[in-house]
């Protein structure tokens, strides 16, 4: 499984729900350590530098995950929010989110893992109650359960990202149509 973190989701709460892949199946943990979850934070773009999480703030970072993943499966099915999992994201968000600093080089986020989790809880609130609940679809792929924001035109995206789903369906479709056709007669 590859190791790189994955931003296609169109929205970085739902880039984080998609931190546990395979969710039906292999189940792969992105989250495995204190290291892995301080790279997520910086490659999202969300903190400039943060200090050293530790296993604490990575067990925190799953539990609110989770929570985002339930609430947003609860609103794209269009269910009653589970309100264990609403009590877990309001709670993260109500904490002290990332604050920007602005220094001689420019704007500059540093923080906390508790931060940047607070801050992530914030955007899945403003998600969660915001316009594009309705562009709210999951992947394609029977494998994957990534959700993402479709802005294509006519909502006809099918996956999360074609270099991470869309090409491995088409070219499965392409191997297996290869393999059922006609061989012609000579």
């Amino acid at each position: 499984m590859n190791l790189d973190h994955v931003f296609v989701c169109g929205h970085p709460a739902l880039d984080f729900a998609a931190t546990l892949r395979a969710r039906r199946s292999a189940r792969f943990e992105m989250f495995a350590t204190p290291d892995r979850l301080n790279a997520w934070y910086l490659e999202s773009g969300l903190v400039d530098t943060i200090t050293p999480a530790d296993e604490a703030d990575v067990r925190e970072a799953i539990t609110v995950r989770e929570a985002v993943y339930r609430l947003v499966t609860n609103r794209r099915l269009g269910e009653e929010f589970d309100r264990e999992a609403l009590a877990v994201v309001n709670g993260a968000a109500r904490k002290t989110p990332v604050t920007p600093q602005l220094t001689l080089a420019g704007r500059h986020n540093e923080a906390t893992p508790s931060q940047a989790l607070a801050t992530v809880a914030r955007q899945a609130v403003e998600l969660l109650s915001g316009p594009d609940v309705p562009l709210m679809k999951e992947c394609g792929n029977p494998e994957c359960t990534r959700v993402y924001i479709d802005r294509s035109r006519g909502m006809r995206r099918q996956w999360c990202g074609m270099e991470s789903c869309g090409n491995k369906i088409k070219a499965a479709a392409y191997r297996a149509r290869k393999k059922t056709a006609p061989v012609p007669a000579r």
